[in-house]
Formats: structure tokens, C-alpha cells, sequence
């Protein structure tokens, strides 16, 4: 699990996205960090983050 999410961040960032982790296990997060992966995937958001709204960059138009 943690060699795909590293995998799917590394595509992401190619991409110019990132990806974040959304109310992640205490378990799942420990792993993580205990792999170093911690900084390159980012911590996971909490769930008093979930209730803030963030704006990053502008949608552009749907495609046709």
C-alpha cells in the first residue's frame, strides 16, 4: 500500500497535482513515517481540515 501511494504521488507531482491522504488510520500513517515517506507523501489531513474550504489555482474550462 505504501509502495503504491508513493508511486501514485510521484505520477501526481509529474503532473503538476499532488496527492493528499484524507482521514488516513493512526496504523496506515505510522507506516509511513516508519518508511520515511512521511515528507514525500505529505501528512494526512485530519478531520477538522475536511470542514475548511481551500482554493488552489483556477478550474479551467470543462472539456468538450
Amino acid at each position: 500500500m505504501v509502495d503504491l501511494l508513493a508511486r501514485l504521488q510521484l505520477q501526481a507531482r509529474r503532473c503538476g497535482v499532488e496527492v493528499r491522504l484524507r482521514l488516513a488510520s493512526r496504523e496506515l500513517t505510522e507506516l509511513i513515517d516508519l518508511c520515511g515517506l512521511l515528507e514525500v507523501l505529505g501528512q494526512p489531513v485530519q478531520r477538522e481540515e475536511l470542514l475548511r474550504i481551500e482554493e488552489e489555482g483556477q478550474l479551467g474550462d470543462p472539456p468538450a
